[in-house]
């Protein structure tokens, strides 16, 4: 099996000229700050076909600092920080209450590029936790009304019942109520724009956080 498995990961090719498309990237003409260049790297993911671009590696920690890392949607991103939701009560959302700092990765293979963030988080009120909800679909809503997310589950079967109540119960109020329905905000301190290269020349650009503004330094790849 081990066998197996090292020859298939010999097998597969990175950034399949076929499928991939390695933008040039040129640091200087960078803009001064990281969230339009991450607005125009998003955009041009979405125009390069990247399959769901806007979803991101969500790390955190628990109190012991023991690390743990999920996929996420991005749910908005503007000067307060970069946004994802969840249950409070959830095992992110108490790994948050315990060690409020976080860090994001978007990785969108047909340009060979990654977006690195990281800083602290915070809550957003309670009522934009509700319109962030309520502006989503009803699967969304229904999923969040489901709840009990990161507890132990008993049977396939009592998810599909609960998950059919609460899709009953997401068409009958689209505007129902879900308490522990939280949305998060990652202010960064650090930005890194990582822009693969044929022959491993990688080009990174890290922003950092200062008095004012950002400082701007090139990484080796």
């Amino acid at each position: 099996m081990g066998t197996d498995l090292h020859e298939l990961l010999r097998s597969l090719r990175v950034w399949d000229p076929e499928v991939t498309s390695l933008p040039p990237f040129d640091p200087a003409a960078a803009p001064a700050e990281p969230l339009p260049l991450f607005s125009a790297w998003l955009a041009e993911a979405v125009a390069a076909g990247q399959r769901e671009p806007h979803t991101m590696s969500l790390a955190t920690s628990d109190a012991d600092g023991n690390p743990d890392v999920r996929i996420v949607m991005l749910h908005g991103a503007d000067e307060e920080g970069w946004s994802f939701a969840t249950h409070a009560t959830s095992r992110k959302g108490t790994h948050l209450a315990a060690r409020p700092y976080a860090a994001l990765a978007f990785y969108w293979p047909a340009l060979g590029r990654q977006v690195r963030l990281r800083g602290p988080v915070t809550t957003a009120p309670s009522t934009d936790s509700r319109s962030d909800l309520h502006a989503r679909s009803t699967g969304a809503l229904a999923a969040a009304l489901t709840g009990r997310q990161s507890q132990v589950l008993g049977s396939l079967e009592e998810l599909a019942e609960e998950s059919q109540a609460a899709w009953d119960r997401a068409r009958r109020e689209p505007d129902a109520p879900v308490p522990t329905w939280t949305l998060y905000r990652l202010r960064p301190d650090e930005v890194e724009f990582f822009q693969g290269d044929e022959r491993r020349r990688h080009v990174r650009l890290k922003y950092g956080r200062v008095d004012g503004g950002w400082a701007r330094e090139l990484l080796w790849p």
